[in-house]
């Protein structure tokens, strides 16, 4: 690895720690001709994941989208900070998992859907009416008893 510093073509690992269960390592570097000491990480390259749209469109996976579209969702609710990342994360794995390269952009949001209404009801309201794009407040009502029926049929 080439030192950013002084470009000297070898540097020395004083460090090497696993990140992200095992998927990353960190490693901190030092240079022998400058002692300048700096971190490098090391990923795993996967497959890559084409997103089949609605309309046929095709464009690689991006899971900052997701993340964010999983956030806008845990606004403000009772639920830890990174537990949208970890939704993300438990999605995009089940995704690999397949093994398949592409996925429907309709089995991304079934997935985050199933997914919020583990983690929070209101959340999981708020993502289906705009993924579902309820036309009405009957629609609404229908998704809201549903999600009250397995509550207290759970309970029992």
């Amino acid at each position: 690895m080439r030192c950013p510093q002084c470009e000297a073509p070898d540097t020395r690992v004083v460090d090497s720690r696993d990140l992200d269960e095992a998927f990353a390592i960190r490693r901190r570097r030092e240079c022998p001709t400058c002692g300048f000491r700096f971190t490098t990480y090391e990923r795993v390259e996967t497959a890559r994941l084409v997103v089949v749209k609605r309309d046929g469109r095709r464009e690689e996976f991006d899971r900052a989208k997701l993340v964010a579209g999983l956030r806008k969702a845990l606004t403000r609710r009772p639920v830890p900070d990174d537990a949208a990342e970890r939704a993300a994360d438990a999605i995009e794995a089940r995704l690999r998992a397949r093994g398949a390269t592409e996925v429907t952009s309709a089995e991304i949001g079934e997935l985050a859907m199933a997914r919020l209404r583990e983690l929070d009801h209101i959340a999981y309201i708020r993502f289906a009416s705009v993924y579902q794009s309820f036309e009405d407040l009957e629609t609404l009502k229908r998704e809201v008893d549903a999600l009250y029926a397995d509550r207290t049929g759970a309970g029992r």
